[in-house]
């Protein structure tokens, strides 16, 4: 999976395309928080691009506007990432950085990572934007995706798949999508969600599921170095409790 197969699955329109390179130093001023945050992203990136511009003037959907939002454009950017990066921590500053919500993809030696986050404006700080929940990602790894759901997933990325009613509602379509996928990692099985109730039901679900996989980890450490037997025991007797109720979560997916 290569950074221009995904770029070529989400059918952008010639009249978006930007093909820009960002100077670092944007993000560094706009997006670094702290000294080491500034350092992440001197040391730990190597390019940025953006891609494209979707706005009503380029795409033909119009925007959006209430009282904690307004979505003009989605801009679509790359970030291609050194040896070492810690691409989460990046991720973050891109999105709070940018004013826009934002379609990110991250390239890392033969990783390729794709990021969406919805954003809305600061309660306490007037014209600027805060993320509005975390950023949904997914990585595109070969090995690890079963056969049959990455083409599914990139055909389904298509803008052309996607509800048009506006620029808020075309990225909720991208998000869903993500989703979708982030479900098939865990079934095999890549299926759109047919309703906005099915969405939200499928994004609880993940989030419940992601709690008690945390959750599972923390126990097995813990039961990896305790001595007493009885107690071992019980932190295994709680890990297949915690792993009835993720099952019973993802049959949501």
């Amino acid at each position: 999976m290569i950074l221009q197969d995904l770029i070529a699955a989400l059918e952008l329109p010639a009249s978006s395309r930007v093909d820009q390179r960002i100077p670092k130093k944007l993000l560094v001023e706009n997006g670094a928080p702290t000294s080491a945050d500034k350092r992440n992203i001197n040391e730990g990136i190597e390019e940025i691009q953006w891609v494209a511009s979707l706005k009503p003037s380029t795409i033909g959907i119009p925007e959006f506007r209430d009282e904690t939002r307004e979505y003009l454009e989605i801009a679509v950017m790359h970030i291609a990432l050194r040896q070492g990066a810690k691409a989460a921590r990046i991720v973050e500053l891109t999105h709070r950085a940018v004013p826009y919500p934002l379609v990110l993809l991250l390239t890392a030696q033969n990783q390729l990572t794709l990021s969406m986050a919805h954003i809305r404006w600061a309660q306490n700080e007037a014209g600027k934007v805060v993320l509005d929940g975390e950023p949904v990602v997914v990585t595109l790894a070969g090995d690890s995706i079963s056969q049959g759901v990455l083409p599914a997933f990139l055909q389904a990325l298509s803008i052309t798949r996607q509800p048009r009613a506006n620029l808020r509602v075309l990225y909720q379509g991208w998000l869903d999508t993500l989703a979708a996928f982030q479900a098939a990692q865990m079934t095999g099985v890549f299926a759109q969600s047919k309703t906005d109730e099915q969405a939200a039901a499928r994004r609880a679900s993940l989030l419940a599921c992601r709690e008690l996989e945390q959750k599972i980890a923390t126990l097995r450490a813990a039961a990896a170095k305790e001595k007493q037997l009885a107690r071992q025991v019980a932190l295994n007797l709680e890990i297949k409790q915690l792993q009835a109720r993720q099952q019973q979560a993802s049959t949501l997916l």
